[in-house]
């Protein structure tokens, strides 16, 4: 049985997507899935909040909202929705809508075959509908990132993953650690499962969170999880003995 889902949606000035995202989010899980939505604002001077409020009350769909003060990045973003999540499974999506919530089903049903006790089912948008330019630098940053990490994710910057809440609560916190969650959870020796999924273009607005996977902007992050890996143990316990009941 699929435990209790949390949609995360780190976001900031979103207000001329949030709305419609939330309708797909809850026609895709309802009535399947038990699930809320988590909404970290981060720092919008926009109406995000409230737009994704009166849609949540109007269609009935669980919400949190987690209000940053001033805007903190996506990566403190995610962390603050991830801590506040009420679900053991979480769904990360990006606020923009240009990932599609139809494919959570297919995100959830790849988890479900798992066993391990941490995972990560990372979207793959294998058909992005960025400009060249854009691609093309994702392409040269994806090769470098995996070279480096043998991650096993072909796209890094997809905001569409799914996890145990458990699991993100081990990892080490740092800026930009969003893009890193497959390294960082095969560091402790969780699976990684690739999912093939949409991608849509945005719908209003223009984004709000740079995209620093440019290779010469990301590579000291890359530094700092290659020398997190090189220092992660796993023993293999061989008995354990107690006095307790």
């Amino acid at each position: 049985m699929v435990p209790f889902l949390s949609v995360v949606l780190p976001a900031k000035n979103e207000q001329g997507n949030i709305g419609v995202l939330i309708r797909e989010i809850h026609a895709s899980l309802s009535p399947e899935y038990a699930f809320e939505v988590v909404l970290t604002d981060d720092g919008s001077d926009d109406n995000t909040a409230q737009v994704a409020i009166n849609t949540a009350n109007e269609i009935g769909c669980q919400l949190q909202v987690v209000y940053h003060a001033k805007s903190c990045g996506q990566s403190t973003a995610l962390s603050s929705g991830v801590r506040h999540a009420k679900g053991e499974w979480i769904i990360t999506s990006d606020a923009d809508g240009q990932n599609d919530p139809i494919d959570y089903p297919k995100l959830i049903s790849e988890a479900e075959k798992l066993t391990s006790q941490h995972f990560c089912v990372a979207g793959y948008r294998k058909k992005r509908l960025d400009t060249a330019w854009v691609r093309f630098q994702s392409r040269v940053a994806n090769k470098i990132r995996q070279s480096l990490l043998d991650d096993g994710v072909p796209d890094s910057g997809c905001g569409l993953k799914l996890f145990p809440k458990a699991t993100f609560l081990t990892l080490p916190y740092f800026d930009h650690m969003h893009r890193f969650l497959p390294a960082l959870i095969k560091r402790i020796d969780g699976d990684i499962v690739v999912c093939q999924v949409n991608h849509r273009d945005r719908n209003a607005g223009v984004s709000n969170y740079n995209a620093w996977n440019r290779a010469w902007v990301g590579i000291v992050d890359i530094i700092g999880v290659i020398w997190l890996k090189k220092r992660a143990k796993h023993p293999t316990v061989a008995n354990v003995y107690s006095n307790q009941d």
